[in-house]
């Protein structure tokens, strides 16, 4: 859900307006007149929408990974365990 206010609205309750973007996870748009509009957004959010975005951003990748998805959806992907995959990688 996105909270819409405008900017007086804004700094009057900016505090619990942090806190329904941070423990929430809502989207607020604050409208601001004759200037364009602001979201405010948590930054754990932003960082993940912009690391998807990255891994997206490439047509083979998107599609590697989207596949993978679709195998994982329907059960058809194979259980690893980390230490193995770690082992496989050389991470230990």
């Amino acid at each position: 859900m996105t909270i819409q206010t405008n900017y007086t609205q804004a700094r009057a309750n900016f505090a619990k307006l942090l806190d329904r973007v941070t423990k929430d996870r809502e989207v607020v748009i604050i409208e601001r007149k004759d200037q364009e509009n602001v979201a405010m957004i948590d930054a754990t959010e932003l960082a993940s929408l912009m690391e998807t975005s990255y891994l997206l951003r490439s047509p083979a990748n998107a599609e590697r990974l989207l596949n993978a998805l679709a195998k994982a959806l329907k059960n058809e992907g194979i259980t690893r365990e980390t230490v193995d995959l770690k082992h496989e990688v050389g991470l230990e």
